[in-house]
């Protein structure tokens, strides 16, 4: 018989919604799963927004202060979509509190703040899974299948974007991200790590790396209000951008391949263009987030002139047939974080961990401190 189990949504902005639906169609996708997620507790500090999410979600109880989750024993795991300077404090404490946590890269601010949650998770024996939704994609895991399987001989050489225009409007408002107190660094906390962490997934370990970082947009008008999302705030009283808008790493991988990973969160033109291209000395594979069911690939033994096919990822990849029935049927971002529910309820229910886990985010936070010491000595740094 299924087990119900408790969870709660500490932060209820757009993840912590995201969240939330994941939950509500786990069990719709992944029938077999032994756990029913149970929706018994929502925190948000903004008013009105907790009681909002009890309406439209059907959450047994709303709270302002999310510390009322850690004595509150219907819950028994929760998910933490809070800002990232929040990151370490709830994640302690509610695995402290013994309460299994899904949280949100990257983590906190630095690789400290990542290793103390990860500490405090193994310390309580809880489980704990991170948001590296792209790891989830059918095509990635087709991908790494063919890394795996020798296809494209040894990888020599990769690249990987991040390229967004969340940040390009000169009006966009000075949240938090903007905040080296608050946000962290930037664009590296924001979207390098989920290219340091398909990176790995992919290649394997980094050895060493080389950064530079750029701020284009140095000042920004201050919110008059709460913000969610991406707000504008023209006109408004102007203070500082205090994190990066921009990074690009050159990386020594520890199997002695070469990489380049590139984010910009001030990218005119770019909506979410997030991908990579791998190259080995008997073919290359590549992928584009935007047409997230297609991969290129090129195998084969001619090596020069050799074609590039497009393979249209389907059931036999990944946990596509858990979505659709056949090769051609477009999934969307909202079902990577779906698969991530699965990953987290699994762990709980297995005791054992899947998906990405705070060991992962511990390794990517290392790689982010280690582009942001490069940068700022322009230097190479050692893992």
């Amino acid at each position: 018989m299924r087990k119900t189990l408790g969870v709660a949504v500490a932060g209820f902005g757009w993840m912590g919604r995201v969240h939330t639906q994941s939950y509500l169609r786990v069990l719709h996708h992944f029938p077999d799963l032994s756990v029913r997620p149970e929706l018994v507790a929502v925190a948000d500090e903004v008013p009105g927004r907790a009681e909002e999410a009890v309406e439209r979600y059907g959450f047994a109880t709303a709270a302002r202060d999310w510390r009322e989750l850690l004595g509150n024993p219907a819950v028994q795991a929760a998910s933490i979509g809070a800002p990232n300077f929040l990151h370490r404090e709830m994640g302690v404490a509610l695995a402290r509190g013994g309460k299994h946590i899904w949280i949100e890269k990257p983590v906190g601010l630095t690789a400290a703040d990542a290793r103390a949650v990860a500490a405090a998770v193994r310390g309580s024996g809880v489980q704990g899974t991170v948001g590296f939704n792209y790891r989830n994609a059918p095509a990635v895991a087709a991908a790494r299948e063919l890394i795996a399987g020798g296809e494209l001989g040894a990888v020599t050489h990769a690249r990987f974007r991040l390229f967004s225009d969340y940040a390009a409007h000169p009006d966009g408002a000075l949240s938090w991200r903007f905040e080296r107190a608050r946000g962290g660094s930037g664009v590296l906390g924001d979207l390098a790590a989920h290219g340091v962490d398909l990176l790995r997934h992919l290649l394997g370990e980094i050895e060493s790396l080389v950064a530079d970082t750029a701020v284009f947009i140095p000042e920004r008008a201050r919110p008059t209000g709460a913000t969610a999302g991406h707000t504008r705030a023209g006109g408004g009283e102007l203070g500082p951008v205090e994190n990066e808008d921009y990074v690009a790493a050159h990386l020594r991988l520890a199997s002695g391949a070469r990489a380049v990973l590139e984010a910009s969160r001030v990218a005119v033109g770019d909506q979410n263009n997030y991908g990579f291209e791998v190259h080995g000395t008997r073919g290359a594979v590549a992928w584009d987030f935007r047409r997230m069911g297609e991969l290129a690939v090129s195998v084969g033994g001619d090596y020069q002139d050799q074609p590039t096919r497009t393979v249209q990822v389907g059931p036999g990849h990944g946990e596509f047939a858990a979505f659709q029935p056949g090769s051609g049927n477009a999934m969307g971002y909202d079902d990577l974080k779906v698969i991530e529910a699965w990953h987290f309820l699994r762990s709980i229910a297995e005791g054992r961990p899947y998906g990405a886990t705070l060991d992962d985010a511990v390794r990517s936070a290392e790689a982010l401190d280690a582009m942001a010491v490069s940068a700022e000595t322009r230097a190479w740094v050692t893992l």
